[in-house]
């Protein structure tokens, strides 16, 4: 899965840390989303979507090998 997660938080000027204090993970797990190491859990997604403000699908996408 591909995201644009780091585009987003660069958006809203925010670190990692500042983003990770926002939905209650640490630092480690938005570096990891970032890097395509870690798919987020539909809540933790969903909370994504609502810092953005954008739906899950705009910065979340499927790769051929999904």
């Amino acid at each position: 899965m591909k995201n644009t997660l780091k585009v987003q938080r660069a958006i809203l000027d925010l670190t990692q840390d500042d983003l990770a204090k926002k939905i209650g993970v640490s630092r480690q797990t938005i570096n990891s989303i970032e890097k395509n190491r870690y798919v987020p859990s539909t809540v933790l997604a969903l909370k994504l979507s609502a810092i953005f403000n954008i739906p899950v699908n705009d910065f979340f996408t499927l790769d051929e090998d999904d």
